[in-house]
């Protein structure tokens, strides 16, 4: 797809550090949001004529770079608990909901045909299901022919949202799992093959006959990926898409969370995808450079206004407009300089 050809080229300037103009806004982390975050960026600069310098870089790598003020704003797919936000000097918001899909390389099995569950996806990442004939996967695809291949796992090498996601869920769905590796941004994987980024994993999967990988949905949707069903907490075989996604965010109770954390893994509902997330950014609550700060939250105000539609045509999930109103009074109240809100806009 063109647009994802622009995304990697965007990405790979922003990684090699070239030189944005003065009023670019600069952040750093999750790859998981990057597709949306690359799409706004481009309407955004052709709307005001201001950038935006996004290093995809994992959720790791952008919680130590807003902590060591190198960029404006971080992002991660894993919150920060309200604790280390405080220590820190930081605060964090929700911008974006997605979902987390299992992605396979198996000839002859495509998008959708594969059907699998927690503890079949755990036991494999444990190494104690090595091929995809096994009895536990025959059990839940009666009516696919499976071959005797053997699975490659391929898992995030770096330290990721996507990562934290993933093994949250699984630690849910296993005990096993949760007692051997449970759940992080950068875990000990037992077996497998490490690849950076969602787009390394995407491409690691797609090269790799019989893999087993995880993604942001959007990398699965743009790189044509067989993706598969999973079993939900409802015990319901559910595909990844903008509604099982919604269905998962609809019972967030975000107006009760200690500075938005919440995690939506393996939420309640009849069509709720298991693997949905939110995505966050960090920025300073009393910034250095107030004027910087105050461009990034002009363009995520922008963002959630004009962007929804960007967002909903990638099958992420816009957040409602009550969490919209009151991400915008955080801003308001808790981002200052002098004592005032940095923030101008409305």
């Amino acid at each position: 797809m063109k647009i994802y050809k622009r995304l990697l080229l965007l990405g790979v300037a922003a990684s090699l550090g070239v030189a944005a103009s003065a009023a670019d806004i600069s952040g750093a982390g999750a790859t998981f949001p990057y597709p949306i975050y690359a799409k706004w960026a481009d309407a955004y600069k052709k709307s005001t004529g201001v950038g935006l310098n996004y290093q995809s870089i994992g959720s790791g790598g952008g919680i130590k770079q807003i902590k060591a003020k190198t960029v404006t704003f971080g992002a991660s797919d894993m919150p920060l608990k309200p604790d280390d936000l405080k220590s820190s000097g930081l605060i964090q918001f929700p911008m974006i909901i997605g979902g987390v899909v299992p992605v396979v390389n198996i000839k002859g099995i495509g998008p959708g045909q594969l059907h699998l569950d927690g503890a079949t996806v755990a036991s494999i990442y444990l190494g104690d299901i090595t091929q995809w004939n096994d009895p536990a996967i025959k059990k839940l695809n009666p009516k696919l022919t499976l071959p005797g291949t053997a699975i490659a796992p391929v898992y995030r090498s770096d330290g990721s949202g996507t990562n934290f996601l993933f093994s949250d869920y699984l630690s849910k769905s296993s005990a096993k799992f949760q007692s051997n590796i449970g759940a992080n941004t950068s875990v000990q994987w037992p077996v497998g093959i490490g690849a950076k980024g969602n787009e390394g994993v995407a491409n690691m999967t797609t090269q790799t006959d019989g893999a087993l990988g995880y993604v942001e949905y959007a990398y699965a949707k743009q790189n044509k990926m067989a993706f598969t069903m999973l079993t939900n907490k409802a015990g319901n075989a559910v595909e990844p898409n903008a509604e099982s996604f919604q269905a998962a965010a609809a019972t967030a109770d975000w107006a009760g969370a200690d500075s938005y954390y919440l995690i939506l893994t393996d939420q309640a509902g009849a069509k709720s995808w298991p693997i949905t997330g939110a995505s966050f950014i960090l920025v300073y609550k009393q910034p250095d450079d107030a004027a910087a700060v105050n461009e990034a939250l002009k363009f995520f105000a922008w963002a959630y206004k004009d962007g929804a539609t960007m967002a909903s045509e990638l099958d992420y999930v816009p957040l409602p407009t009550a969490l919209i109103a009151q991400v915008k009074k955080t801003w308001t109240s808790q981002v200052t300089s002098g004592g005032h809100p940095v923030w101008s806009g409305q």
